[in-house]
């Protein structure tokens, strides 16, 4: 397994957000309506926040939604282009609409299937073929 430092989530500004504000993650959950687990689930990268979820917890660490996904955002490097988005941008069958949903559901398939990975220490291993 590398060592490489990964970006920031917005799991990992959330957690930053709450210790700089000196809660512990059992009283931001109580103050959010949801479970320590989920919670620790959410800042870990492993769940993510719903809209509601979200809002509630900027609103509990006296920011907003917004603020916290822009700080997540600009902090992420931009990743490379894989050939599936490509693909999916090229298709002239597809909305704008449709094309931004199919792009948004294959990237979070392939961000957990990198968690999981991540999270077993293997890289190649689960790939079908090999």
């Amino acid at each position: 397994m590398s060592d490489r430092r990964l970006p920031p989530t917005l799991g990992d500004i959330i957690r930053q957000q709450r210790e700089l504000a000196e809660l512990p993650m059992r009283q931001l959950a109580a103050m959010v309506g949801i479970s320590g687990p989920y919670l620790s689930q959410i800042e870990r990268g492993l769940r993510a926040p719903s809209e509601q979820v979200l809002g509630a917890i900027a609103k509990s660490l006296q920011t907003s939604a917004e603020r916290l996904q822009q700080q997540a955002e600009a902090l992420a490097p931009e990743p490379p282009v894989s050939g599936v988005v490509a693909a999916i941008e090229q298709d002239p069958d597809l909305t704008a609409r449709q094309r931004q949903a199919l792009t948004e559901v294959y990237a979070t398939m392939a961000e957990m299937t990198r968690i999981r990975r991540r999270r077993r220490g293997r890289s190649d291993e689960d790939e079908p073929g090999t």
